[in-house]
């Protein structure tokens, strides 16, 4: 303002008039820079200026002309109502730019939100989120369902103890204290309160607190929500698996359990046997017993896997002690089949349970030899791929057409052109797809109908000693 004075005083000269206007610019431009209260010293100091200096007679603080009291009187005015309007406006655009971060804020924390789905976790990390959303010092947040409170840190705790936090909730109103900075906030789901939340440091708006609110309780009864569903639903597949496995393995128990009574009961009859047939009843009983402890095995092993239970002993191992001893244990299932296999002399070695990927094996090369055709031969083939082993199988079966290789290996499922064929449960292929993923690699088919095909499983390979 000075240097306006000054210039207009002396060295430009203009009417009062431009004198006037330029000194109301400058306070205006000191009110939207610095606020109401500089704007007025500004405007007491621009009236007496302008009087002093410009209206006749000059050097006094008299006024001479009654026309220029009424301009005098008008400058300050409009400079004192100027002021107040760039003010409000000065306020207002700091009160939206606030608005824009809380609302930034609450989207981000209503992001974070969303991420946890397991309530006990999202309990624990509501205060760490406020706090790293609004920029507020402490928080606590208490659960009407559990009566119990989470802290955001040790000096939350001190500060915000349960029974005040327990009668926020019982309330359902905010307390606000804005001159220690603390707020205590209901969460509320409609009309009904499922907690309270508390605050320090806090200087957000109530509506800012009431989304804060809202949004948490959301998110809580949301995880609640999702967890009973995520409960209910594995309750419900448990009791449709059982069905599913109790249905498929009584149907499949009652074929050996035939045989085995039958021999038995001829063995034990008055009926004179010579020692050929005894031999064969004796083996058919052999043979049955075998098959139904296998199929208690696979449904207690199907029980394992979908609980996570099931214990691998990990070792590093050529894939060909697995294929050997597969081979072996199948031989009754093979006698009218021979095992063609091509194997690497410098295949890498594999870390691996053994017995259970033996236990893959086994129902990959079962599987070929009950859908194929006597006399046929099975391939077995072994390959190295950049740092996985890939195992394949490969018969001369029917096939399996596209739509059914996408369900082939789901339990219980059976090809719709053999289930009523061939003697099995359907657990078999999901077992062993199952313990191929648990040691890090995949399982899958290709076939041909008509042709025949081929199941391969890929192991990640043991990395070599480093040199020392």
């Amino acid at each position: 303002m000075a240097a306006v004075v000054f210039l207009y005083f002396r060295s430009l000269h203009v009417n009062p008039t431009t004198v006037g206007f330029s000194l109301l610019l400058v306070v205006l431009l000191v009110s939207a820079a610095w606020g109401l209260r500089y704007a007025l010293f500004t405007a007491v100091l621009a009236t007496l200026a302008y009087n002093y200096f410009f209206l006749p007679p000059l050097f006094h603080f008299t006024i001479v002309d009654p026309q220029n009291w009424i301009a005098l009187f008008a400058f300050l005015v409009t400079a004192v109502v100027g002021s107040q309007l760039s003010e409000r406006a000065r306020r207002g655009t700091q009160h939206a730019d606030q608005r824009r971060h809380e609302v930034e804020r609450l989207y981000s924390f209503s992001q974070e939100l969303w991420i946890s789905e397991n309530v006990f976790e999202l309990l624990n990390i509501i205060p760490k989120h406020i706090v790293d959303s609004f920029q507020v010092s402490g928080a606590a947040l208490f659960l009407e369902g559990k009566q119990q409170a989470y802290y955001f840190d040790e000096t939350s705790r001190s500060r915000f103890s349960i029974e005040q936090l327990k009668a926020i909730s019982d309330r359902g109103e905010p307390v606000l204290d804005r001159g220690n900075r603390i707020c205590y906030m209901p969460l509320r789901m409609g009309v009904r309160s499922v907690g309270a939340l508390g605050l320090s440091g806090c200087d957000l708006s109530r509506e800012s607190l009431e989304a804060i609110g809202s949004l948490a309780a959301i998110a809580i009864e949301r995880a609640n929500t999702v967890e009973k569903l995520t409960r209910s639903e594995a309750a419900r597949e448990s009791d449709r698996l059982r069905s599913v496995l109790l249905d498929s393995v009584t149907h499949e128990f009652r074929t050996p359990l035939t045989a085995i009574k039958a021999s038995a009961e001829t063995l034990l009859s008055d009926v004179e046997l010579e020692k050929p047939q005894r031999r064969d009843l004796l083996a058919v009983i052999n043979e049955e017993s075998d098959r139904l402890n296998r199929l208690v095995g696979e449904a207690a092993e199907v029980v394992q896997l979908d609980s996570g239970q099931l214990q691998f002993q990990f070792a590093t191992h050529n894939i060909r002690e697995a294929i050997d001893a597969a081979i072996q244990k199948l031989q009754p299932a093979l006698r009218t089949h021979s095992v063609d296999v091509s194997i690497p002399a410098t295949l890498p070695a594999v870390r691996m349970d053994v017995e259970r990927i033996t236990e893959v094996l086994v129902h990959l090369l079962d599987n070929a030899a009950k859908y194929s055709p006597p006399e046929t031969p099975i391939h077995v083939t072994v390959e190295a791929r950049g740092s996985e082993v890939l195992t394949s199988v490969a018969d001369h079966g029917p096939g399996v057409d596209e739509m059914e290789q996408e369900m082939i290996f789901e339990k219980f499922y059976r090809g719709r052109n053999q289930r009523m064929l061939i003697q099995g449960t359907g657990m078999g292929l999901a077992i062993a797809k199952a313990i191929v993923e648990l040691h890090g690699g995949k399982m899958d088919v290709t076939s041909q109908l008509g042709r025949g095909s081929l199941f391969y499983f890929s192991l990640p390979t043991t990395p070599p000693p480093s040199a020392s």
